[in-house]
């Protein structure tokens, strides 16, 4: 398996052409993303020195670990955005949320609770790396009903559905969207990951490519990236990934 950890003389990645980063973590002290401000404007500056001209960043919302909601997510965006402003930078930017599926998330679509969307209805949501959740598939059908498409984050990363692929094409038939890591093409979660990720680049299962940005470590990987970009720039010809029109 190639790995972005031993391409040491790669030139720069260029994500210009996918424009959008719809998934990050980079208002800080909220979750495991970024710490502090000093932190957050570093990220951004460098992910906008990649050649993305907007991000959309994603606080965890998984009430076990991370009991944010928007009356604690917006006022710390905005906060983050006015030193954007004092710091020169002028990447557009923007703030949704990335829901764990779990009781607190099922209250907030039973009672009507608005969510913090892209696109006005686009909702990314994850769940356990460890098993499957119980009635997946009727939390995110509820979740349509009340008007909303469900976004899968990292759907490779779910190595328990490697053996029933099946689930794959069941969730793209009842509507969701999938959301590709980049660090997933090199290898940074394991092998099993990137044999996942080929399996739905193949499938044409793909929708959006996200950094999934936490850190200076992943923002390094990112940036040595460049030999992932021809599978990158083959998605975005392929007029499935809609990045750019967010």
């Amino acid at each position: 398996m190639i790995s972005i950890f031993q391409k040491k003389n790669n030139p720069q990645a260029d994500f210009s052409e996918l424009g959008c980063d719809m998934h990050s973590h980079l208002i800080p002290g909220i979750d495991d993303g970024s710490p502090d401000a000093a932190t957050s404007i570093q990220l951004i500056k460098g992910i906008s020195e990649l050649g993305y001209k907007k991000i959309i960043t994603t606080p965890h919302i998984m009430w076990d670990m991370y009991k944010n909601t928007p009356e604690i997510i917006l006022p710390r965006f905005d906060a983050l955005k006015n030193e954007l402003k004092k710091n020169n930078l002028l990447v557009e930017f923007e703030v949704a949320a990335e829901y764990f599926l779990d009781d607190y998330f099922e209250k907030l679509v039973d009672t009507d609770a608005p969510l913090l969307t892209f696109k006005d209805n686009l909702v990314l949501v994850e769940f356990s790396f460890v098993k499957e959740p119980n009635e997946l598939k009727a939390i995110l059908f509820k979740l349509q009903i009340k008007g909303y498409q469900p976004v899968i984050a990292h759907p490779e990363r779910y190595l328990y559905f490697g053996a029933k692929k099946h689930w794959y094409e069941e969730m793209k038939d009842t509507g969701c969207l999938f959301q590709l890591n980049v660090l997933s093409l090199g290898g940074f979660y394991g092998k099993a990951p990137v044999e996942l990720a080929h399996y739905l680049i193949k499938q044409r299962y793909i929708n959006l490519i996200g950094t999934d940005l936490h850190n200076s470590r992943h923002l390094e990987l990112l940036g040595s990236s460049s030999p992932y970009m021809p599978v990158i720039k083959k998605l975005i010809d392929s007029g499935e990934i809609l990045n750019a029109q967010l």
